[in-house]
């Protein structure tokens, strides 16, 4: 990608990442209220920092350039329903997080503000991939990184409660830990799936030799291959309630997937490869 493209990228990809973050944040707040005896402390203040993120995304929503060189289209009908969207699930997230504090039920706002964060994202794919049929592989590659980028973040904000709390009950962190291994091992899958039959438009396996053969290897072997190495290493590690042990490596696992969404982001919508 030439430095125009990678300049008129830098407001879409902050969306990607902060909408991402917000959503996976706030999905991981669900699943865990509903499967585990998470605190309260944990849940609300995760979710508040969800609701945050989506207000974020939000702002940045609402100073979207023209495309330009980018491989995305132009949405302007898209444009209102994914900003009442996002902006609906940030408000629920929010009111989410304050109820759990409260040690009030939040699984109904925090679930509805889920489903409006997925429309957000769909209403994304879809227009700016220019149709439903490109959006749907665009659609599924947004989600897998919002469940790891936010998977990630909520695991290290839940490996800290542990670190000042540590008499509380490890299972949190070890379905924490299990959904991270189990939404990276998803994204290799789909990369897989990307590279061999050259979705959307490139031929198969073409990503791997083409002009962006570089940051393909990187997306695979430091973004998707070590953080599932490093995320199953603190899974083994909180099985032995060896949290600081599991605290650095989510560190490390957060700092890598982080920059390999923002690869993968900046290829999907730079040149319209997924990987």
């Amino acid at each position: 990608m030439d430095t125009q493209t990678i300049t008129q990228s830098l407001a879409y990809l902050s969306w990607v990442l902060f909408s991402g973050m917000g959503l996976g944040m706030l999905a991981l707040v669900v699943v865990l209220r509903a499967t585990t005896d998470a605190t309260k402390g944990f849940l609300g203040f995760t979710a508040i920092c969800a609701a945050l993120s989506l207000f974020l995304a939000l702002l940045v929503d609402g100073s979207l350039p023209d495309p330009g060189k980018l491989a995305i289209a132009a949405a302007p009908g898209f444009d209102l329903p994914r900003r009442v969207a996002l902006g609906v699930s940030a408000l629920l997230a929010l009111i989410a997080g304050i109820r759990l504090l409260r040690e009030r039920p939040g699984l109904v706002a925090g679930g509805l503000g889920v489903a409006a964060g997925v429309l957000a994202t769909l209403l994304a794919a879809v227009g700016w991939a220019g149709g439903t049929l490109l959006g749907i592989p665009f659609l599924v590659e947004l989600l897998a990184l919002a469940a790891v980028t936010g998977g990630s973040v909520g695991a290290v904000i839940l490996s800290h409660w542990y670190l000042v709390t540590p008499r509380i009950s490890e299972r949190p962190l070890l379905l924490a830990t299990k959904l991270l291994v189990g939404t990276l091992a998803i994204q290799l899958l789909l990369f897989a799936v990307w590279t061999a039959t050259g979705i959307p438009s490139g031929p198969p396996f073409g990503a791997l030799t083409g002009a962006n053969a570089i940051l393909v290897w990187l997306r695979l072997l430091v973004g998707i291959v070590a953080p599932l190495v490093l995320a199953w290493m603190a899974w083994k590690t909180a099985l032995t309630r060896s949290m600081e042990s599991a605290t650095g490596l989510l560190y490390i696992e957060l700092t890598l997937v982080l920059a390999s969404t923002i690869v993968a982001a900046g290829l999907a919508l730079g040149t319209g490869l997924l990987v």
